[in-house]
């Protein structure tokens, strides 16, 4: 049985980061991913937006880890040459009756220190982007986009310069509280067991299973898990637009099918919208396939803001899910960051409900987790 200082458990964009900050202030870590690469699911299925924070609950971590990982970010993007453009963001009101919630909007940021936002008028906001329709807009000027990929290429770069190691194909399949830290069962080719004095649960999709295998730790400190798909459309051609554009948010959470740029230029639009439960089964499988369904009301929703947007221009993209553990009919859930103050586990951190802005506010999950372990 090998011994190890510090498991984290996924290689996603939150558990690669969480190892680079745990390697560089000198701890012996081991990150064990099931899958055969790095960052193939939520981390690689998502918009590359780096969020400003302006609709998250004011004082939630949430709000607080994207405000603090979008400066963060953008400092480690710069000094590791990972491609990402500060391209702002239009937030925009369609119809008179939604200009209010521009000032909702407004209000909310300020209330989670975001304050570079910048009311405009119809006019100012079409001198930005002439093909927009919109009755007035907020810019965002923080908010931008980043390579994803090569963001966790060089998370994992530093991670292993400092010493770490990525065990690919090893699923961590159940864990045991003992004396001094965490025993862990780990599946694949080799399969091994592990004696961690800390570990780090940051398995996204899987996390809920993850620390409901984890016997010693009170299932009460497990939430139920939840899933929500939501497709992405892409537009042939290079769009008309340098901002990314999204509708002003209405009564529910979803923020509506809104236009992102990747650093190609290309748009895309979504993303839709739909809860999946896969049951109870260990590791959740889900259909990523996208298919015309996905996007219906598209056309209509994007033409409220872009009338001029082609017919039958909107192809099929990609999927992802995003991890929640609030479930259809819920307030949204935090993010929850349970460390041993928490639940009483020395040395065991778990992630719950890291879904968006995760991306962004990956660095500053980072330095919780460490806060966390003490």
């Amino acid at each position: 049985m090998d011994e190890i200082d510090t498991v984290v458990i996924g290689a996603g964009v939150v558990g690669l980061a969480v190892a680079r900050a745990l390697a560089l202030a000198g701890r012996e870590v081991v990150i064990l991913e099931s899958e055969t690469a790095f960052g193939t699911a939520t981390s690689a299925r998502n918009s590359e937006v780096i969020h400003a924070g302006l609709y998250y609950p004011t004082g939630s971590l949430r709000a607080q880890l994207c405000v603090r990982g979008k400066q963060l970010l953008y400092d480690y993007c710069a000094s590791h040459g990972v491609g990402h453009r500060r391209c702002g963001k239009l937030v925009v009101a369609c119809s008179s009756d939604e200009l209010p919630r521009l000032d909702a909007v407004l209000a909310q940021a300020h209330a989670n220190g975001v304050h570079d936002l910048q009311r405009l008028s119809a006019a100012e906001a079409q001198a930005l982007e002439p093909a927009l329709a919109c009755r007035g807009a907020l810019l965002s000027p923080s908010t931008g986009i980043v390579d994803s990929h090569g963001l966790m290429l060089a998370l994992l770069g530093d991670a292993e310069g400092a010493g770490a190691m990525l065990a690919l194909q090893s699923p961590a399949l159940r864990g045991q509280v003992v004396a001094g830290g965490v025993l862990l069962e780990v599946g694949g080719d080799s399969a091994t067991r592990l004696m961690a004095h800390r570990v780090v649960n940051a398995a996204g999709l899987q996390a809920c299973q993850v620390a409901r295998a984890i016997e010693g730790l009170d299932a009460r400190h497990v939430p139920t898990p939840h899933y929500a798909r939501g497709a992405y459309f892409t537009l042939g051609g290079r769009a008309p637009f340098s901002h990314l554009v999204y509708p002003v948010p209405g009564e529910s959470s979803h923020l509506g099918v809104h236009l992102t740029l990747d650093l190609g230029g290309q748009a895309r639009f979504g993303p839709s919208f739909r809860w999946v439960e896969p049951g109870t089964q260990a590791r959740p499988e889900f259909d990523y396939r996208v298919g015309p369904a996905d996007g219906a009301g598209f056309d209509a929703e994007v033409r409220r803001y872009w009338p001029g947007l082609p017919a039958d221009a909107l192809q099929p993209g990609y999927a992802g899910v995003r991890p929640k553990i609030s479930g259809p009919g819920e307030p949204a859930a935090d993010f929850r960051i349970d460390g041993p103050a928490v639940h009483g586990v020395a040395g065991l951190v778990n992630l719950f409900g890291i879904e968006s802005p995760g991306l962004t506010a990956a660095l500053a999950i980072a330095e919780a987790v460490q806060r966390a372990l003490g």
